[in-house]
């Protein structure tokens, strides 16, 4: 075992977990706002999320075909394009609560769970079926810009590419966001009525199903945020890229407290380093018997791990008492 390789490594290794957790951490917030409100897993955030980098590809392949990406600011671009997945990924969880999720809300939990499965198949075929027909392909690679490629040497041992120092810092500030929104805004005290106790928030003049509904719409705006950033960072996505992240960001969501905004925000964080380290330091801790494919059993692994020994989380699931 070469000590001096695992010091050397893990700054870099570091700085790489903190961008994969940042982007954990968004996504878990859609699954944590809306067990927060309803005690309801949505397991087809990950499609949401998805959409939102589907979207962003399009974007700036679109402002690549008018020839954009020379003459625009790459940060301007992705902006744009960040912004525009938010919307659609935002409002496509706003819709889906409306047509698949409401009429279901007093129904046995299984119910809305399976329709919750359902909707992750449909989303994702439709997905490939828009592309199919728009691209003749539904794989797509987002377009590559010099100016995020290129890196920086911080250490001698470190160095960070922009559009990783581009999503650290955008991510930061979605989550600043919507912390300034639930906690500091009279939409965020509604939000936190409803999840406290419907029934008292519906007598005390708040329309509850349009808090819902609002809750959708954040949680999936930060998912789409999320998607987006993710296509900047790994550039190839395809309609069921979404599907082990998002697993992942519920297991972010677990291992944070389910429920629970910061959990869901320090869990994403974790479970980045964990599976940067793990992906990492497990060939050079065990001789190369195991290597970077199994970190996805280490994220995993963890779940299983929550949920026997603090199926609360680690900084406890939020739940509502129910009458």
């Amino acid at each position: 075992m070469d000590v001096d390789l695992l010091i050397g490594i893990f700054p870099q290794v570091l700085l790489d977990g903190i961008t994969l957790g940042f982007m954990y951490a968004l996504i878990a917030l859609g699954y944590t706002m809306v067990y927060g409100v309803l005690e309801f897993i949505n397991f087809a955030h990950s499609e949401i999320f998805i959409l939102g980098s589907f979207v962003g590809a399009e974007v700036l392949l679109g402002f690549q075909a008018r020839g954009a990406l020379e003459t625009w600011s790459p940060f301007l671009l992705v902006l744009v394009a960040l912004l525009v997945g938010m919307l659609a990924s935002g409002l496509l969880a706003a819709g889906v609560e409306r047509v698949a999720y409401r009429p279901l809300r007093d129904a046995p939990r299984l119910i809305p769970l399976i329709s919750a499965i359902g909707v992750s198949f449909f989303l994702q075929d439709a997905i490939r079926l828009f592309e199919s027909l728009w691209r003749n392909a539904f794989n797509l690679v987002y377009p590559s810009m010099d100016v995020m490629n290129e890196r920086f040497e911080l250490t001698p041992n470190i160095d960070v590419s922009v559009k990783s120092l581009v999503v650290i810092g955008a991510s930061l500030l979605m989550l600043w966001g919507l912390h300034s929104l639930v906690n500091r805004t009279k939409i965020g005290k509604a939000i936190r009525a409803v999840a406290e106790d419907q029934g008292a928030a519906s007598l005390m003049g708040i329309n509850v199903n349009r808090m819902i509904s609002l809750t959708f719409l954040i949680g999936g705006a930060m998912g789409g945020g999320a998607g987006v950033l993710f296509g900047v960072q790994y550039s190839l996505i395809n309609p069921y890229t979404g599907f082990i992240p998002g697993l992942k960001a519920f297991t972010a969501a677990v291992l944070g407290g389910i429920g629970n905004i910061p959990g869901a925000m320090l869990g994403g964080l974790l479970l980045g380093l964990l599976e940067a380290f793990g992906a990492s330091y497990l060939s050079l801790l065990t001789g190369g018997a195991f290597g970077a494919e199994y970190k996805d059993i280490l994220a995993f692994s963890i779940l299983i791990l929550i949920l026997i020994f603090r199926p609360k989380g680690l900084l406890g699931e939020v739940v509502r008492e129910r009458a």
